[in-house]
């Protein structure tokens, strides 16, 4: 049996990324925040920008906790578009994968069975993540993160613990190298409780 191979793709700081695109700004440069001023300084960030991040700033925090220092662009939330530039994105991936094999998580997040278009495409799984990543960048100049693994929950997993925080923002994980870190987890732990 064909080892599966699944790519978790996420559409980094969605809503933030999709104001800054549609202002010709960049995300990685600008501080923006995704919010309704009118629901007062207590009112929730839908969104900040991966500079905002870079500053310290935690994604949904409220108004008041952006410190008073840091200037910033406010963004009304507009989900309607945000749906938009979503399924337009999906279209993209349907360029690349039939939809059978596309498995939605979320408006800014998809599950992609890669097994059958490794061959087709002749590429590894990670060079298929950067082609699909680097077709998304193109068509919606939004930056994408992506999770390679031998199921789903690897390829989560891959995407939220290793992709975030490496600078191609591509990870991976397989059972064995799971049960590896699971092992030093532990290793790591009882080193500390002694």
């Amino acid at each position: 049996m064909t080892d599966k191979v699944f790519i978790c793709i996420d559409l980094k700081s969605f809503y933030a990324s999709v104001e800054c695109v549609e202002r010709g700004l960049d995300p990685f440069k600008t501080n923006l925040v995704v919010a309704d001023p009118a629901r007062g300084r207590g009112g929730i960030c839908l969104a900040i920008t991966p500079a905002m991040k870079d500053l310290g700033i935690h994604n949904r925090c409220r108004i008041f906790e952006i410190p008073k220092n840091v200037r910033y662009i406010t963004a009304l939330p507009r989900m309607k578009r945000y749906m938009e530039i979503s399924a337009d994105i999906y279209g993209t991936y349907l360029n690349f994968v039939a939809p059978d094999d596309i498995h939605p998580y979320s408006i800014d997040e998809v599950f992609i069975d890669a097994t059958n278009y490794l061959h087709i495409y002749r590429k590894t799984p990670k060079e298929m993540a950067v082609m699909l990543m680097n077709a998304v960048k193109e068509r919606s100049g939004i930056c994408a993160t992506a999770g390679i693994g031998t199921n789903l929950f690897l390829a989560k997993v891959a995407l939220d613990i290793t992709a975030k925080h490496v600078p191609d923002h591509i990870g991976y994980l397989d059972e064995r190298f799971f049960v590896e870190m699971q092992i030093i987890g532990e290793i790591a732990k009882n080193t500390r409780e002694s």
